[in-house]
């Protein structure tokens, strides 16, 4: 994901619309970071335009002020949680210099990726540092400025900003490095610790050479050569997709923390994640695209988050219908289903979705977003598509652009009108419901006429919905346009087929029928009231099934006895030890534990398919208390589930229970 929407929303209380202002102030910092001692000192400088108020941690003490070389008074002027407020008069074209220093908090490796999501502090130690922008580490005022960072740490450090780096040395105790930025920026993030830096100088014709950097831990240092490969290849492929790359370095950076950040020139990307094999071939090409989508074009925030749907689209589903149909076709049913288990109040439009900040967003403005791109493709043609890709980057580079940009990108690479479209998909929040209400088909001498009733929800969607008919062990499909709540489209076929299945290839965005969607850990995972119940007695079991549930659910759980289970409710989690689950399923008058998991691993969860009294029921079963606790970090990314078996910490089997749709069979008229 890309971080520039915090310090956008967060930090400057502007949008991000504001950086497409010409004549962006200019902002200076010469920063010394010790991390062991967790102590900053900075001097900024910036020229000004009258008073200026700026805010800055509450850690922080400025040490001096000068307007022009004068000593000048900073007055405080409000507080807004952890920020300062301050306020320093000056004269239009005024030099402003502010010389301060605080200890910053330490790292804390105890959170988990969503609480890092919303962590909006500096942390510093000599393991690795991370000073976000909404942390208020640097005076910020409202608006776009570009920036110049000179960077002082220990010698056996060495950290970064976003930008382009002009020069670094070791010298006595000190590792320095300067880093410029000249195009509108928001916010500055700045990344330290005991990195190895590997480095790659690419050629570019007609441009100037690509620095491609790891800063690595030393443990991750074998992993260097092959980043750096994929970084460089990533790069060539979306400079052939959409444009050249907008800027002249690009570095991966490993953080002690559970992050996957994407910056204008560089990915953060937690210590841990980096040495999974798959991240190279799906998170990394993610990042570098966000160097286009998100920090190459802006997002206009008022208007809806568009980047993480364009994204996604181009990048993790792209890679997927590469590697075949059947991997693209299991993309786009996870997507339907991540949607299906988001609480119906919580499915926002895509002109709402900011941030991920909870997973139902993230099921409309990953999901849905990259689904409307993907039926977008479908509608106007993959040539199209791809001119109005490149349309919109020459027409919107280094601005803010909102769906409407992007509509106007795509309606001169098609020459259609598209209006229609984004206003369905984007301005209205959740999905249609599309079924056939019957099939009915008449042979006449030779020929056979098929009528379809379709019905869809109100108020109706305008669509184009793929039908599979089946006859005997063929099939075929044909293209349906609907736009009413009740519709009967005429086929005219050459035999009558046996039966015939909507949308199989799950293709349009809409809410799928019940036999399409088999429960999967998200429905409990979002819950708005979720609920925990005890099989298993005693003290240490108890402790580790709270703990769970703190980091599992996104809102608190409610603890209740099995016997109130059968009360009718929000989603129930049962937890217990092996023997007890076991009992409490058979006095519950639930399904046994599924033969495939029995035995196996140190912990299995799985969902139940039979509700109890429509209550939704998921399982965690454990060997002992200590295999329970080990749950807690991995369970949470593992909401497209149906099934998993742990060992420790981890999963060595995981599934989704089938679920093949339904084949409507037709009635043949005489």
């Amino acid at each position: 994901m890309t971080r520039r929407w915090r310090a956008a929303v967060l930090l400057a209380g502007v949008l991000a619309p504001a950086l497409a202002v010409a004549g962006a102030a200019r902002l200076t910092l010469d920063v010394r970071l010790d991390p062991a001692s967790r102590a900053l000192r900075v001097a900024a400088e910036l020229r000004t335009g009258g008073e200026f108020r700026f805010e800055l941690n509450r850690a922080f003490a400025i040490r001096s002020a000068t307007v022009d070389g004068a000593p000048a008074a900073v007055e405080l002027a409000g507080r807004d949680g952890e920020l300062n407020l301050w306020r320093v008069p000056a004269t239009n074209g005024a030099t402003l210099r502010i010389d301060y220093a605080g200890t910053l908090p330490a790292l804390d490796r105890s959170l988990d990726f969503r609480e890092v999501l919303r962590e909006t502090r500096a942390m510093v130690s000599p393991a690795g540092s991370y000073l976000p922008a909404a942390s208020g580490w640097y005076p910020v005022a409202d608006g776009p400025f570009t920036y110049s960072v000179e960077l002082s740490l220990p010698r056996d450090q060495r950290g970064l900003v976003p930008g382009r780096l002009v020069e670094e040395e070791v010298s006595g105790e000190r590792y320095r490095a300067r880093f410029e930025f000249d195009h509108p920026a928001d916010g500055i993030e700045l990344m330290a610790g005991p990195y190895l830096v590997r480095e790659r100088i690419v050629a570019r014709r007609g441009a100037a050479p690509l620095r491609l950097r790891t800063y690595f831990y030393p443990d991750l240092e074998p992993l260097a050569a092959g980043y750096l490969d994929d970084s460089e290849r990533y790069i060539e492929r979306y400079r052939k997709m959409i444009g050249r790359y907008p800027f002249a370095s690009f570095s991966v950076v490993a953080s002690p923390l559970p992050t996957g950040f994407g910056m204008p020139t560089l990915a953060y990307i937690g210590a841990a994640v980096l040495k999974l094999p798959f991240i190279r071939a799906t998170s990394l090409g993610h990042e570098v695209l966000h160097n286009w989508w998100g920090n190459g074009v802006y997002v206009d925030y008022a208007t809806g988050n568009w980047s993480e749907g364009l994204t996604t689209f181009m990048a993790d589903y792209a890679y997927k219908e590469e590697a075949s149909p059947e991997a693209a076709r299991e993309t786009r049913l996870a997507w339907l289903r991540d949607y299906a288990a988001a609480p119906s109040g919580e499915q926002q439009s895509l002109a709402g979705f900011r941030s991920r900040a909870h997973g139902a967003a993230a099921a409309v403005g990953y999901g849905k977003s990259a689904m409307v791109f993907f039926m977008l493709r479908d509608l106007i043609g993959r040539e199209a598509f791809e001119a109005g890709v490149r349309d919109f980057w020459r027409a919107k580079r280094f601005q803010a652009a909102s769906w409407g940009d992007l509509r106007a990108a795509f309606e001169r690479a098609s020459g259609r009108d598209l209006a229609w479209f984004f206003e369905q998909w984007v301005e209205r929040a959740g999905a249609p419901r599309v079924r056939i209400e019957s099939a009915q088909a008449q042979r006449k001498g030779s020929a056979v006429t098929f009528a379809l009733a379709f019905a869809q929800s109100a108020p109706p969607y305008r669509m184009r919905v793929p039908i599979e008919i089946v006859t005997g062990t063929r099939a075929q499909t044909r293209w349906v346009d609907l736009e009413r709540e009740h519709q009967t489209a005429l086929l005219r076929l050459k035999r009558v087929p046996d039966g015939v299945r909507l949308d199989p290839g799950l293709r349009v965005w809409r809410a799928l029928d019940p036999e399409q969607l088999p429960p999967i850990l998200r429905r409990w995972i979002l819950a708005r009231t979720p609920r925990l119940a005890l099989a298993s007695s005693g003290a240490k079991i108890s402790r580790a099934a709270q703990a769970l549930a703190q980091t599992l659910f996104e809102n608190p759980a409610h603890t209740l006895a099995l016997a109130e289970i059968s009360a009718q409710g929000d989603a129930v989690l049962i937890v217990g030890l092996d023997a007890d689950v076991d009992a409490a399923l058979a006095h519950l008058g639930l399904p046994p534990r599924p033969k495939a998991l029995a035995g196996r691993g140190s912990a299995q969860v799985w969902t139940v398919q039979r509700a109890v009294n429509a209550t939704p029921v998921a399982i965690v079963s454990v060997r002992d208390a200590a295999a329970l606790l080990a749950l807690r970090r991995p369970l949470p990314h593992y909401g497209a589930q149906s099934y998993l078996v742990f060992e420790g910490t981890r999963a060595v089997a995981r599934g989704v229970w089938p679920a093949p749709g339904r084949l409507i069979p037709v009635a043949a008229k005489r």
